[in-house]
């Protein structure tokens, strides 16, 4: 499956390009084998090792092996042409130490700098000059006579009372951007269960992981592909570098996360700021949706109205729809003072639809305290009397918005193309909302393919 794809990745790539693929160590060796066979052993750049858990925990630790708390991450470049911009990490460990123990002068500005020794570790006799009566170290200085006078200027040297001394250089400390990133990645922490980015997605990666993949391996405005895109964290990282970006996912549920995370974090809307291709544009297409996967059918009718899946559906252990039986989806909202959470219960259809289904549905609606409203959707026309069970159903008064809405509603998937929606409160949100962005005014640009 992979070599398939890494040999289209291959082909698409620019010869500036770089290629970043993720992997835990039971597949490592095999992908390299891989990836030498299709970008060349001479592009392999580095194995960058991220340490994606503290490995403390006797949870996850097995009596026949040492426990696993790393991935893989094997960089590759298409060509020589190829390049990369260094990554440095200020919080990395003993940095700190380094700072206090060596930067210790304050010059007259009061900037804060250590001394650097200014000899060349090999003779060059072409570097052996006297400058302001100081004699030159055994091989010479490190530097020209030009730039010793460059840096006098820029009041970079240390000249000692002593000639007899060494003239050295002045390493500030506010020009410092910490310590180079090397191949261990030991300095981004995973998300933790209660972390404000985690999302809730199972495969989910640190935005810092990939803004620092992005940063290193592009320039603002280059394009980003991600092919796996999961819950959307690289192209997430795109947008907030001011990169362009492609995201895929054969996944509709995914689909859903990316257009919640990048309205959430940068106010970026589908079909307005940026183009999904590949979501049933009319109901032809929705229809064969249907008929392929109804999983998928389901994950995509969900987020027309925003709401978010429950369950397992296709893929999952259980194969149950969730603790609410026969219930598809929720969409959250708050109704009054005390910042509770209720929820609108969404069942989804795509076939053979009858009054039994709504009466099953009010029926849940009845047992769910904190669910006050319900949705149906289906592809199918509903029959007069599934309008008229919904209809029995009655209203449910906000107190908060002093408005009465529909206990249970209907919509078809044609009316969610012409732009119907659920009459509720305000959402509060479908997924946990990604943290917003401050930097918002970077625009997916338009693609050249």
């Amino acid at each position: 499956m992979m070599a398939a794809r890494l040999s289209e990745l291959h082909r698409v790539l620019k010869p500036s390009g770089s290629l970043y693929l993720h992997c835990d160590p039971t597949a490592s060796h095999y992908l390299k084998i891989i990836l030498d066979t299709i970008f060349g052993a001479e592009n392999y750049r580095n194995e960058i090792i991220w340490k994606r858990r503290t490995g403390s925990s006797s949870a996850v630790h097995q009596s026949n092996k040492f426990g696993v708390c790393t991935d893989s991450i094997f960089f590759y470049a298409k060509t020589a042409k190829s390049s990369l911009h260094p990554q440095y990490n200020m919080d990395a460990d003993g940095y700190q130490d380094y700072v206090e123990k060596f930067f210790k002068y304050t010059d007259e500005n009061g900037r804060i700098y250590r001394l650097a020794d200014l000899s060349n570790p090999a003779p060059r006799p072409n570097l052996m000059y006297e400058y302001k009566g100081y004699k030159p170290p055994i091989n010479g200085w490190a530097i020209s006579k030009e730039k010793m006078e460059q840096w006098e200027k820029e009041n970079r040297l240390y000249f000692p009372r002593d000639k007899n001394g060494r003239i050295q250089r002045k390493r500030f400390l506010d020009e410092l951007k910490g310590k180079p990133v090397q191949s261990l990645w030991d300095d981004i922490e995973p998300i933790g269960a209660q972390a404000a980015e985690r999302l809730g997605y199972p495969t989910q990666k640190p935005l810092a992981l990939l803004e620092r993949i992005i940063q290193a391996s592009s320039n603002p405005g280059d394009v980003v592909l991600d092919p796996f895109s999961g819950c959307g964290t690289a192209i997430a990282a795109a947008q907030k570098l001011g990169r362009r970006w492609i995201g895929i996912d054969i996944t509709h549920l995914a689909i859903a996360m990316h257009k919640s995370r990048l309205k959430d974090m940068f106010r970026l809307e589908a079909g307005k700021d940026y183009e999904v291709i590949g979501e049933p544009q009319d109901l032809a297409a929705a229809r064969q949706l249907a008929r392929e996967n109804r999983y998928q059918f389901q994950w995509w009718a969900l987020s027309l109205v925003q709401a978010r899946p429950l369950g397992g559906g296709e893929g999952s252990k259980s194969g149950k729809k969730g603790s609410d039986q026969g219930i598809d989806g929720l969409i959250p909202f708050v109704d009054d003072a005390s910042g509770k959470l209720k929820r609108v219960l969404v069942q989804v259809k795509s076939g053979h639809v009858k009054s039994g289904d709504i009466r099953d549905l009010a029926g849940v609606l009845s047992r769910e305290k904190d669910a006050p409203l319900g949705l149906f959707i289906t592809l199918e026309p509903p029959s007069s009397e599934m309008v008229r069970e919904a209809a029995s159903a009655g209203f449910y008064t906000s107190d908060l918005w002093q408005k009465d809405y529909a206990r249970l509603q209907i919509l078809t998937i044609e009316q969610l193309f012409d732009g119907a929606t659920v009459q509720m409160p305000p959402a509060y949100a479908a997924f946990k909302q990604a943290q917003r962005v401050k930097k918002d005014d970077a625009v997916q640009g338009e693609l050249e393919l």
